[in-house]
């Protein structure tokens, strides 16, 4: 079926407030189902609807608290979500620390018990909007194994970082494969490829279900292991949020809060920043098929909804 963005942040504001979140708030996370779906990031869009009003109503997120935001240094800007929505907290933290970052060159802004924040590049792409380089890092609950392991120790972690003028813009895991692929694959009856995930005895497998009692693996192997580690120490060790190790399933209906953090630095570019960001882009314009990621990305503006997931989603809002 053939929607607008702009109903589905409609619906989806609606689809919260009718689950006990504030207008303000649940304004801040459609605003990011709506952009995820926009660029096509399916698994950060509506499919995340349900477990939002879900948690909602149970009372794992907190969708009418009101973030407290800090500034403790002149370059160090905290936003306490207090268990609520991450994006909410973002919103009211990012103006700060901004302006500490065109102030001092750089900033950090540290987003603290937090909701899981999904679509990690919906954050950095507003710090660039502002003209600044922005990086985030978060985790998330634990279903990343260490190379040659088999038990989950880590989130998938997601790093993203975004460059003023849409310079460049990634978001990616550093697990294979997002979590959601699996469990899309397993929905949809479909093996996954070797090389996403190890069995419960850490054996490569393709079976979806298999992986699901086991554990993902780091993209890149040891490489993309030691970025999950960093992004686990700066997302929880530089806000005060849970390790991975301490977050049960995202989407379970119901238990304790996420109390997951998020981490941002903000850095004014240099006089010669654009010169050599340009100096490369040139070269890989040369290149037949290469290309920066996410450089000059244009949102759309109507997407195909699988009708079953757009029934699903207006439901919720006229519950």
């Amino acid at each position: 079926m053939k929607v607008f963005v702009s109903e589905i942040e409609d619906v989806a504001k609606a689809a919260m407030v009718a689950h006990g979140a504030g207008a303000w708030q649940a304004g801040e996370v459609a605003r990011a189902v709506a952009r995820a779906e926009a660029f096509g990031n399916v698994i950060c869009g509506l499919y995340y609807l349900e477990s939002y009003c879900t948690q909602l109503k149970s009372g794992r997120v907190d969708g009418q608290v009101e973030p407290v935001v800090t500034q403790p240094k002149a370059g160090q800007v905290i936003a306490d979500a207090r268990f609520g929505f991450a994006q909410p907290a973002f919103s009211r933290g990012l103006p700060q620390a901004i302006e500490a970052a065109r102030e001092n060159g750089v900033a950090t802004l540290a987003v603290a018990h937090a909701h899981t924040c999904t679509s990690l590049g919906f954050f950095t792409e507003q710090i660039a909007a502002a003209g600044l380089v922005g990086i985030g890092f978060t985790n998330a609950s634990p279903v990343v194994a260490p190379p040659n392991g088999n038990k989950a120790v880590i989130g998938t972690n997601p790093i993203s970082m975004s460059l003023p003028d849409g310079g460049m813009h990634w978001d990616f895991s550093t697990s294979a494969v997002a979590l959601g692929k699996i469990t899309m694959a397993k929905a949809a009856g479909e093996n996954i490829p070797l090389g996403w995930a190890v069995d419960a005895n850490g054996e490569p497998t393709t079976n979806p279900e298999a992986a699901l009692k086991g554990a993902l693996v780091s993209a890149g192997g040891y490489k993309g292991w030691g970025f999950g580690l960093m992004a686990e120490v700066l997302a929880a060790g530089m806000t005060g949020s849970v390790n991975s190790l301490d977050v049960s399933g995202l989407k379970l209906p119901d238990g304790k809060p996420h109390d997951l953090g998020q981490f941002y630095i903000l850095m004014e570019p240099g006089a010669d920043f654009g010169a050599r960001l340009a100096r490369v882009a040139q070269a890989v314009a040369e290149q037949d098929g290469a290309r920066i990621p996410g450089q000059d990305r244009q949102p759309m503006g109507e997407i195909d909804v699988p009708d079953a997931l757009w029934t699903a989603s207006r439901g919720l809002a006229a519950d």
